[in-house]
């Protein structure tokens, strides 16, 4: 797990904007007994997730100049699952890797 270093607060660090999911990814938190606002609120906050320690740094910088954030998290089920907030910070979609 990467979090953000510079997190202080349990206050979002960035906005989501309209939040989408697959339904590839609501069936698999279905089948996991889960929820996407856990992990919508671990990504919100920092916690990358199951990423590259690059990926996570250049995650830390995106909060700062608005690229594109992505997180990846392991369900119960050990399925793997990505959480994508665009560039403009306009939408945020959970997804499975294989539906990118």
């Amino acid at each position: 797990m990467t979090t953000n270093p510079d997190k202080q607060s349990n206050a979002p660090l960035f906005a989501l904007g309209q939040v989408v999911s697959t339904p590839g990814a609501l069936d698999a938190f279905t089948a996991a007994g889960q929820t996407p606002t856990e992990f919508l609120n671990r990504h919100v906050a920092g916690d990358w997730g199951d990423i590259e320690r690059a990926d996570a740094a250049r995650n830390d910088l995106s909060i700062k100049v608005a690229f594109r954030i992505i997180s990846a998290y392991i369900l119960k089920t050990g399925l793997k699952i990505w959480i994508i907030t665009e560039a403009d910070r306009s939408s945020t979609c959970v997804l499975l890797p294989s539906e990118y």
